[in-house]
């Protein structure tokens, strides 16, 4: 075999691989050799097979697998040889072959580029800071009031409208015959709430307290439960009480209904919440301030096919109308027929392009800087973002973490964004950090020239806050509502129908 370079420009190089026709032969020979040792064929003895039965059943196998490891020799001697870094995944081609002949193929591939590392101790990053203040607590805590308001029974008797709560008896019969789950007691119905077959809630608008009417409903076609699906039902009820929703209160009362002691309880809960979210907004701005002082460094040369793949990924998110229907069912993965910038003008491309440039190079740094450091993923560290990465996906956890455990490159994607967190972990560790204060306006911009006007981020992030402090608080308590009520069956089964 010989390997020799051929090209040399830039980060590209190139390399002839020569594989003559006998070394093909040797090594077919000896691959024939081996498996007839171990070869069962009808009419002969175990190794007893002769060579020419099993070069006519066994050849263009062993050929086959001899030319592929001949050919990643040749790949790892040019790679190793030349103590080449490789920056992407190497291609090798055969260029010419045919059965007696030498072979000839090449391998293209991209190196790293002489990247100069920064001094991290004369960086200096503005670390932003960020506090829940008593305004984004009252927002959040006024949403989750006005989520939460009591009920109070309608005193005078009047007919019943949407928004008002019933508290029904109810019996679902389906040809005279009452169905199971199709009947409860006592169960309270949030008219216009839309929880339960279409058109039950309709049929009720009107009534009065102490009525007893017949609600008639059809089933839809691809209802779930396949007995009920597309049948007509009639539902007898009987309206018990009426109710109204009452003032929106934020008192004591309110944060009991929550689940907590009094109403500081809950006020505590919501700063948590609206701080953990804060939190993860403050570690994206510090990692933008990070890469904003790298990207003042040194420029390198970067790897061509690693810039055509960031500036197509660019491109589509900067002109995503072009290519919206890229996901549909047969279209093409690669996305081939259809230019990434198709449609962009050259102001937008030179801004696909500079961010492209900016990503790649910020990205080979980085590697490079962990690389020099001694900077690595560990198996725990994988291991606990596969945990957190299965808990996004409640009942299927041991699917999700079978998926990943047999997919390395699903493995890979976990473990870029654990190395580069590690990377900026260790420069801000050395660099000349200065905690400055920031409001929500200037966090949560889309960018720092187009702040968000009348607190509008504010808003975003405490209504946010608001229903993940509500949703906690009330899980447990919903839970044991389910246990408790008779209508649990055909509650959960008109939830199934689609809105």
């Amino acid at each position: 075999m010989n390997v020799s370079e051929t090209k040399a420009e830039g980060l590209v190089r190139e390399y002839s691989i020569l594989i003559t026709a006998d070394e093909i032969e040797s090594d077919v020979s000896a691959k024939l050799t081996e498996i007839s040792k171990t070869v069962n064929m009808p009419g002969f003895r175990p190794g007893k097979v002769p060579m020419s039965v099993v070069k006519s059943r066994f050849g263009s196998q062993a050929q086959g697998d001899v030319i592929k490891a001949a050919l990643d020799e040749g790949a790892k001697q040019a790679i190793e040889g030349n103590d080449l870094r490789l920056a992407s995944q190497p291609n090798v081609d055969i260029k010419s072959y045919e059965e007696g002949k030498d072979l000839e193929a090449s391998l293209t591939c991209e190196v790293m580029p002489q990247i100069g590392l920064p001094d991290l101790s004369k960086l200096s990053i503005e670390r932003p800071t960020l506090e829940a203040d008593d305004n984004e607590v009252d927002e959040a805590l006024a949403s989750i009031a006005d989520d939460n308001k009591p009920s109070v029974a309608v005193e005078k008797k009047r007919a019943a409208k949407s928004g008002d709560i019933l508290v029904i008896d109810f019996i679902g019969r389906i040809d005279g015959e009452a169905f199971e789950g199709g009947s409860a007691e006592a169960h309270s119905l949030e008219l216009g709430s839309n929880s339960f077959v279409p058109g039950f809630e309709d049929g009720l608008v009107g009534a009065k307290v102490g009525d007893q009417l017949d609600v008639a409903v059809n089933f839809p076609e691809d209802y779930q439960a396949a007995h009920l699906a597309g049948k007509p039902a009639v539902f007898s009820v009987t309206v018990q009480e009426m109710r109204e929703q009452g003032e929106a209160k934020i008192d004591d009362s309110l944060g009991v209904r929550l689940g907590f002691e009094n109403l500081e309880g809950l006020k505590v809960a919501i700063r948590e919440q609206i701080n953990s979210q804060h939190a993860t907004a403050l570690r994206q701005a510090l990692k933008k301030n990070v890469l904003d002082a790298l990207a003042e460094g040194d420029e390198f040369e970067i790897p061509p096919s690693l810039f055509d793949q960031e500036y197509k990924s660019v491109a589509r998110a900067m002109n995503p109308t072009t290519h919206q229907d890229e996901g549909y069912e047969g279209a093409d993965p690669d996305h081939s027929n259809t230019a990434a910038d198709q449609g962009m003008d050259e102001t937008a491309k030179q801004e696909a392009r500079a961010v492209a440039e900016r990503r790649v190079r910020l990205g080979l740094l980085l590697t490079e800087i962990g690389r020099a450091n001694n900077i690595d993923v560990t198996e725990e560290d994988t291991r606990k973002a596969m945990m957190e990465e299965t808990r996004r996906y409640p009942g299927q956890e041991q699917m999700v973490w079978e998926y990943f455990q047999k997919n390395p490159e699903a493995m890979q994607q976990l473990a870029g964004p654990i190395f580069e967190d590690k990377t900026i972990d260790f420069i801000m560790e050395l660099a000349d950090v200065t905690e400055v204060k920031t409001n929500v306006e200037t966090l949560y911009a889309e960018n720092e020239e187009t702040a968000a006007p009348e607190r509008k981020a504010a808003k975003k992030v405490t209504k946010k806050a608001a229903k993940k402090v509500a949703k906690k608080a009330t899980a447990g308590k919903n839970s044991a509502k389910k246990a408790r009520g008779k209508s649990g069956s055909l509650k959960k089964m008109a939830k199934k129908v689609p809105k």
